[in-house]
């Protein structure tokens, strides 16, 4: 084991949340190291669509949109439905309080948005979309942190929380190689480990074998954090609310043009400019080549005739049921959607789209052909599609014989493989409106904090763009409280003054 270290706060994961947290608790005057268990920032931040909602922003207003902070609470609780009476009303408030202040933030940073996007039930545009792409949010955060001077150590997997007499004074980590050290915190430990949709144990635990069984599409959100707190006697809250199994198209080998653009501000701008000027016809490859990529197809392809079947040809399931939780289940746990020309031709035009992105585009089957070749194949006939999926023609012809369903008109098509996901959990540790971690005896848990999923504590994120803003309100409320926690216990304390904020 290596000699031991000592530092005002340790954050525990290098996302939206946790890079947050730690810039908020340097700018205070603490020391601070934050921990990140893979070779790089950003987290589920860096893989997500990249919407951030808020209120009251400068596109609100160059929109003319009057907007409070009232109006998006009760619009949250129309977005959570039937699930409204299981949200932690409390943090909702802290969520809409401080979105505004949240989004000026983020501009300061560098960050370059689109919007306000519509999305009903919402009484008022409140969705922004980052530009270029989602790995802007570590760009610019990191580049911040390191700037003001917090200590990121990449590769660096938190194991076990060091607590003594009830308090949590530090962290046991692995390093990648796997060198085991302890480090100490004079003030806090926050968590910011995002959420378990990649942990088996936490997702059989609270939902299912089922979801146990399910890839995440971050399958390095292991719940690394929920298992350290729960260890401490924490609560998990929400628990069995698990995002899944979704049916997605499999990512592609390579990177995209969209993907491939640098984070930076100046082509955030540059892209923005072409948003808002630039014919669409210009823009639509740009757009397509994002939206073919991280979404899934839309269940009206099933309602115009369309199957799914497994990688040996055989079709498994009501494709207007559950078929995302029968395709785990299946040979490799993949599929493929088989269409004929006929269901083709009418995936060309609104209103008949493969998929979508809220408020910014739709994806039509010509799309596809372009932009995601590896997944699109078209065949003259159903024994060549079969040969060139490496299935049996016999199979595939009598599946699709056996199936009841139009498709009898050549040429045809197969998407996929396509694969069911967990694309993220909602079960938060239950947590104080300051983000300490509550305990066994529902009082906080001395050093301990938590933000973004892992300190999510029974609020509801329905619509898009909460989750990623819950991550930095809750990030930057977290690392200022931690900063202002003294850590007594702490070996070789030392309890200098940190500046009010």
């Amino acid at each position: 084991m290596k000699p031991e270290q000592r530092v005002d706060v340790i954050v525990i994961g290098g996302g939206g949340a946790g890079l947050a947290a730690a810039s908020e608790a340097r700018r205070a005057g603490c020391s601070v190291i934050l921990l990140e268990k893979n070779a790089a920032l950003g987290g589920s931040t860096a893989w997500s669509i990249g919407s951030v909602t808020a209120i009251n922003t400068p596109h609100q207003r160059r929109a003319g949109i009057t907007d409070s902070a009232d109006e998006h609470f009760d619009d949250l609780g129309l977005l959570a439905g039937k699930m409204a009476s299981r949200d932690n009303l409390a943090l909702r408030r802290v969520l809409v309080d401080h979105s505004h202040e949240t989004f000026a933030w983020l501009m300061s940073l560098g960050l370059v948005f689109l919007g306000p996007m519509p999305e009903p039930p919402n009484r008022y545009p409140r969705m922004h979309n980052i530009v270029p792409n989602s790995r802007a949010f570590p760009y610019h955060l990191g580049r911040h942190c390191r700037k003001l001077g917090v200590d990121i150590r990449l590769g660096m997997a938190a194991k076990r929380l060091i607590e003594v007499d009830g308090r949590v004074i530090g962290v046991e980590v692995e390093a990648a190689g796997g060198d085991v050290q302890r480090i100490f915190a004079n003030r806090a430990v926050i968590l910011a480990a995002g959420d378990y949709s990649g942990g088996a144990a936490l997702k059989r635990h609270f939902g299912s074998e089922l979801a146990a069984r399910t890839d995440a599409v971050n399958r390095t959100n292991t719940g690394d954090g929920h298992a350290m707190a729960m260890e401490l006697g924490a609560t998990v809250v929400n628990g069995d609310i698990i995002r899944g199994p979704v049916i997605r198209f499999v990512p592609p080998a390579h990177e995209n043009l969209v993907q491939k653009l640098p984070p930076n501000t100046l082509v955030g701008q540059l892209v923005r400019w072409s948003m808002n000027v630039l014919p669409d016809w210009l823009l639509r490859p740009f757009i397509m080549s994002f939206i073919t990529t991280a979404l899934g197809p839309e269940p009206l392809l099933y309602q115009e005739g369309a199957i799914i079947v497994n990688n040996k040809g055989e079709r498994f399931t009501d494709e207007l049921a559950t078929p995302a939780m029968e395709l785990p289940q299946q040979p490799d746990g993949v599929g493929y959607i088989i269409l004929d020309a006929r269901i083709a031709r009418k995936f060309t035009a609104y209103p008949y789209f493969l998929c979508t992105a809220p408020g910014t585009a739709y994806a039509y089957l010509p799309d596809f052909r372009r932009n995601r070749r590896d997944i699109y194949v078209e065949a003259p006939d159903l024994a060549s599609l079969a040969q060139a999926l490496h299935m049996s023609p016999d199979v595939l012809e009598r599946t699709v014989q056996a199936s009841g369903k139009p498709l009898h008109e050549a040429p045809y098509v197969a998407l996929g493989p396509i694969r069911s996901y967990v694309t993220l959990t909602d079960g938060g540790l239950k947590v104080t409106t300051d983000l300490q971690v509550l305990g066994r005896d529902e009082r906080p848990i001395p050093g301990l904090y938590a933000a973004g999923a892992t300190g999510q504590g029974g609020l509801l994120l329905y619509g898009h763009g909460h989750h990623l803003m819950w991550s930095f309100v809750s990030g930057r409320i977290a690392g200022r409280n931690a900063a202002r926690n003294v850590n007594t216990e702490a070996p070789g304390n030392v309890s200098s003054g940190v500046p009010a904020l």
